[in-house]
């Protein structure tokens, strides 16, 4: 081992700051050649991020279609049913006068056949 010498120090600490440069080098070169690939990512996630925007913008438009539809259903629907009741409460209403009338109509013809039997009974009693 006669030929084998040991760096000393001043050698070590040249060696390290070699190796560091060498490897600063390395990155700033892959970090040159990455450049384009990075500006192109970027945009893919710009275009990615619009996109989805749009998506969720899409669905939020077709939710509140969804929920004015069934709102104007709804309106319809209650629209019909008080409409039904309001034709029923009518014909409740005309049964009822006509049961009314019906009655008025009676009672006038037993009135009026009281008042004949009463103008009989004095016709002859006199």
């Amino acid at each position: 081992m006669k030929g084998f010498k040991e760096p000393d120090l001043n050698e070590r600490r040249d060696m390290g700051t070699k190796a560091k440069q060498a490897l600063l080098e390395k990155v700033k070169a892959l970090k040159e050649a990455n450049k384009d690939t990075l500006a192109q990512k970027q945009a893919e996630r710009v275009a990615l991020a619009a996109a989805r925007e749009e998506r969720i913008a899409q669905r939020k438009a077709e939710k509140e279609a969804e929920e004015r539809r069934i709102a104007e259903a709804r309106a319809a629907e209650e629209a019909a049913r008080l409409a039904g009741e309001r034709a029923a409460a009518e014909e409740r209403d005309r049964k009822k006068t006509e049961e009314h009338a019906k009655i008025a109509r009676l009672l006038a013809d037993q009135k009026a056949a009281r008042d004949a039997r009463y103008a009989a009974r004095k016709k002859r009693l006199k």
